[in-house]
């Protein structure tokens, strides 16, 4: 049974009431917010749902940039997320994902580099060796994840293309194609769906060019065939599906940057000081399985990654540059 309670004000609004009225609040959003200012060598059939339809991946585990924390369950992360290009509910892309092809799939980078590729999956996972990782994943919405990331460094990729001087940022195109992606029939957002990063933090080893999840390769719903997470960032700066990367001089105008500008920043950094207009980011509330609302705990600056991040920032006003 789904409670409503038109007494609730938006900014008292809490993860469970984010999840049982998710086109509720997206609709506010769009009307409110935005009124405001707001071939491959192989070939695999489209990974989609289930742990069974799943492939192997060999990644050596690095323990220096996992946490130890208890991992949310396969299910949870399968399908339990965001990724609007096939729906706006938080099940709507394990739902509908299956309709995604991820072979054959090439990926550009291009812009200001010196070595210009054009480069399919297949090779480009063969890249670097790949390792697992284990990330907190932090939402804007307050809730988080624990995740097992399969893939490498991005800057294993970068470096191959060698940036020119004048590089400073990171774009990232993703797949925009209506015959696979339900979601695009949605105009809260222009597709398709960009994100970007400084050059800096793009070739900061945290961040992490990903192919797989649970040793696995990555499911449709997750981002397939790869994606880009960034740990220390909201969740929605992890960008899916992955078909161009581009290097600029000029700081890329991003999605949710462009949709609703006084709510997502460009630089996004997990910030419990900062708080979106509409939540408090102090909290949040690690979906665990048993009770996807458990209980609050303490967001921790650039969700637990400080030491690796921070000079990042250094001398920045992170409210200012939220």
């Amino acid at each position: 049974m789904i409670f409503k309670d038109p007494r609730i004000k938006s900014r008292d609004i809490t993860p469970q009431d984010v999840f049982a009225h998710r086109r509720k609040l997206l609709k506010i959003l769009t009307v409110g917010s935005l009124a405001a200012g707001l071939s491959s060598s192989l070939q695999y059939e489209a990974f989609a749902l289930t742990e069974n339809n799943q492939k192997k991946l060999k990644a050596k585990y690095n323990q220096k940039y996992s946490v130890k924390d208890k991992h949310t369950s396969f299910k949870d992360a399968t399908n339990y997320n965001n990724f609007y290009e096939f729906g706006m509910d938080k099940d709507d892309p394990a739902r509908y994902a299956k309709s995604l092809i991820t072979r054959p799939w090439t990926i550009s980078i291009e812009g200001l580099v010196q070595k210009p590729m054009t480069i399919d999956f297949d090779s480009l996972i063969k890249l670097s060796a790949l390792e697992e990782r284990v990330y907190r994943m932090r939402c804007v919405e307050g809730w988080s994840m624990v995740i097992p990331w399969n893939g490498f460094s991005l800057l294993n990729l970068l470096n191959k293309v060698e940036p020119l001087g004048t590089a400073k940022y990171v774009e990232f195109i993703t797949l925009a194609d209506p015959k696979q992606m339900p979601g695009l029939s949605s105009s809260i957002i222009a597709w398709p769906y960009l994100e970007g990063l400084r050059l800096d933090e793009a070739m900061n080893p945290l961040t992490f060019l990903t192919f797989g999840m649970y040793g696995e390769i990555l499911p449709n719903q997750n981002g397939a065939p790869v994606r880009i997470v960034v740990p220390w960032k909201y969740g929605f700066k992890s960008a899916k599906s992955i078909v161009k990367i581009r290097l600029t001089d000029q700081e890329p105008i991003t999605s949710w940057h462009r949709t609703a500008p006084m709510e997502y920043g460009f630089y996004s950094n997990v910030n419990p000081n900062v708080s979106h207009p509409r939540w408090s980011q102090s909290t949040e509330r690690r979906i665990d399985g048993r009770n996807i609302f458990s209980s609050k705990i303490k967001t921790e600056m650039f969700n637990g990654y400080e030491e690796y991040v921070a000079q990042l920032y250094a001398g920045m006003d992170l409210r200012k540059f939220y």
